[in-house]
């Protein structure tokens, strides 16, 4: 399982430091960033978001609640970090993991990490035994882990996918949006038999969704008006699967 994804959000960046620490030498986790920006930190999770977040509460320009409201739906957990006590129940109804109170005990720390990472493997479990399940038969849903389970999404809403690193964003109708932990090169293996072509190394695309094709510029146009660059082979072999008049 790849390396849990973590973000800390906090405006004081002694507390973001110290925790990053104990993140480090006690949960051994590596792939950790750190923001005491708020603002900033909101445009970089709606770009790509973490499997785990540790949120401080009381922040300028943009306080915890505020940005989870911002990010909805969430597709990750949330550890609620903060010297006060009195958003407890607020925090709880972002079906947060934990609400840590400052100074954080190590021990609180690691159990709270360690429920994540046991509710992470149960969802990858899940979603395994479903796509094996499925394999060998017509698929028409795509199984997505999420932080509350598995969320099941027909395949003809997705409009196109677009490579992120070692994740890949679906761009669904209706400008919903998922963040998956699978390579664009993982998607095209499960989507291989149905109705999606990769054409650029930084996309599929479901073929149903497909509007327009500019052959000078090498652009498609999308149902949802996006323009996507066409690699010239897949150019050629996209023109190959119509028929033309």
């Amino acid at each position: 399982m790849k390396p849990l994804k973590t973000v800390i959000i906090d405006d004081e960046a002694d507390a973001v430091n110290l925790l990053k620490l104990q993140l480090v030498k006690y949960c051994q986790l590596s792939d950790i960033t750190t923001y005491t920006n708020s603002s900033l930190a909101l445009e970089a999770l709606r770009k790509s978001p973490p499997d785990l977040l540790f949120l401080d509460i009381e922040m300028p320009l943009i306080n915890g609640f505020e940005l989870l409201q911002e990010l909805m739906p969430i597709g990750f957990q949330v550890i609620f970090t903060t010297a006060y006590n009195q958003y407890a129940i607020k925090a709880f109804k972002f079906n947060a993991v934990d609400y840590l109170i400052k100074p954080i005990d190590t021990d609180d720390l690691m159990a709270a990490v360690l429920r994540v990472q046991n509710k992470r493997a149960l969802n990858a479990k899940t979603l395994k035994t479903v796509q094996k399940q499925i394999k060998g038969t017509t698929i028409d849903k795509m199984a997505i882990s999420t932080h509350e389970g598995v969320s099941f999404i027909d395949l003809n809403e997705i409009i196109y996918a677009e490579a992120d690193s070692n994740y890949s964003t679906l761009v669904l109708i209706n400008d919903r949006r998922f963040v998956i932990s699978k390579t664009l090169k993982d998607l095209q293996e499960l989507l291989e038999e149905s109705h999606f072509l990769r054409i650029h190394r930084q996309y599929i695309i479901n073929l149903n969704h497909l509007k327009h094709l500019d052959r000078t510029k090498s652009l498609l146009t999308m149902a949802n008006k996006h323009e996507l660059s066409i690699a010239r082979d897949q150019k050629d072999k996209l023109m190959e699967m119509y028929k033309w008049l």
